[in-house]
């Protein structure tokens, strides 16, 4: 009788840091966008300017999108 093999399945060790690596690049891209529409309402729903705060927070912008560079390499590799 001739053994069957299976073939080896890769493991999902990094499956769900990869799924939680997705959502903080989102969270972190969402935000950002957010923050960069609320630097365009403020004159036109106020007569004030945007604060620090808002430029500050567009920088969650590129750091979402860096992560979610980062998460696409990452699930991309070949398993061994």
């Amino acid at each position: 009788m001739a053994s069957e093999t299976t073939p080896s399945q890769p493991s999902d060790e990094t499956g769900t840091s990869n799924n939680t690596l997705l959502r903080v690049a989102a969270g972190f891209f969402v935000v950002g966008v957010l923050a960069i529409v609320a630097i365009f309402l403020t004159p036109i729903l106020s007569e004030g300017k945007p604060g620090l705060v808002l430029y500050l927070l567009t920088l969650a912008c590129p750091i979402g999108f860096v992560l979610a560079i980062t998460f696409a390499l990452r699930s991309g590799r070949r398993a061994r």
